[in-house]
């Protein structure tokens, strides 16, 4: 397997798609917002032309109302790469979700238990109330190891956690055992800039607006989704909502999904450190980020012979 990583807009997907012509690859998204349906714009999906052109997986799987967790998508996932792997083809692993890209690469067991709907939302009505650090006292008290792994900000998985350990008894982290996968694999990771990178970002937004993505949004809100939804709430579709709503401006939208997406790129270098000896960097370079296939050809050659390594490892195991 192939994982490529690293920060939003800075070329994951490019990437992937070159090098997945050249190797006779399928692509498996490891994005936590392209399982949803009729969220294309603001979630950066495969066009169909691209989708046509090379197979992808963990794309389209289920409306933007229906339930999706970390556990669905890595048996989802994990069901497409024995496929890709049957096939004879080879597996590429792409995208910026950091849950979803190591429990495959780690071969995370995740416990398999069920949404308790109404505790859930005695949670999330106490986080309303009192805000998010009393749920995280409580999460650090049952469970240390699982606090420190989701911080105090991620409000949807310090509420997950609890849910587990009032559900099954035991803490979240002993729950979850790593068995890492019987074949080869390579993370390649693609890092750039962070002034360079946020221009890209922001050049990326100014083209989500123009090519439709407040008609997108509000086509969204006629279907009955609410902005309440997880879904929804994701950057671009909350901001884009409040402006469809008459609370911000169009361009006070525009500047917080900017501000949101670059918060987003700094969260991600904490889930792929650029210390971490396991992923194989590659700078982006300014000029490059111009153009979506801009990658110089000593780089493409470097990854090339990299895959080509793992592949011939593969073959000879």
């Amino acid at each position: 397997m192939i994982a490529i990583v690293g920060p939003t807009a800075v070329g994951k997907s490019e990437l992937a798609l070159q090098l997945a012509r050249v190797f006779d690859a399928e692509i498996v998204s490891a994005d936590s917002r392209q399982v949803y349906r009729h969220m294309d714009i603001g979630t950066s999906k495969p066009s169909l032309t691209e989708r046509a052109a090379v197979t992808h997986h963990a794309i389209d799987v289920v409306d933007p109302d229906e339930e999706f967790s970390l556990a669905m998508y890595h048996d989802l996932a994990v069901e497409a790469l024995k496929g890709i792997q049957m096939r004879g083809r080879l597996p590429f692993l792409v995208g910026g979700s950091g849950l979803y890209v190591w429990s495959l690469v780690e071969g995370w067991r995740i416990p398999q238990v069920p949404p308790d709907r109404e505790l859930r939302r005695r949670f999330e009505a106490r986080a309303e109330q009192e805000g998010g650090q009393g749920l995280y006292r409580e999460l650090q008290d049952v469970d240390p190891s699982a606090a420190e792994s989701i911080g105090p900000a991620n409000i949807r998985r310090i509420i997950r956690a609890l849910e587990i350990h009032h559900t099954t008894g035991r803490p979240p982290s002993q729950l979850r055992v790593k068995q890492a996968p019987d074949y080869p694999l390579v993370i390649i990771g693609l890092t750039q800039e962070r002034g360079e990178l946020y221009a890209r970002i922001d050049r990326r937004v100014d083209m989500m607006v123009r090519i439709g993505l407040v008609d997108e949004v509000e086509e969204l809100l006629k279907k009955g989704y609410c902005p309440a939804l997880p879904s929804m709430s994701g950057i671009g579709y909350r901001q884009i909502a409040q402006f469809v709503r008459g609370e911000v401006t169009l361009p006070e939208a525009v500047d917080k999904i900017k501000h949101e997406t670059h918060r987003l790129a700094r969260r991600q270098y904490a889930w792929f450190r650029l210390n971490d000896s396991r992923i194989h960097w590659f700078a982006v370079e300014g000029s490059e980020a111009e153009s979506d296939s801009g990658f110089p050809a000593s780089m493409l050659d470097s990854v090339k012979s990299l895959i080509d390594g793992l592949v011939r490892s593969g073959l000879s195991g």
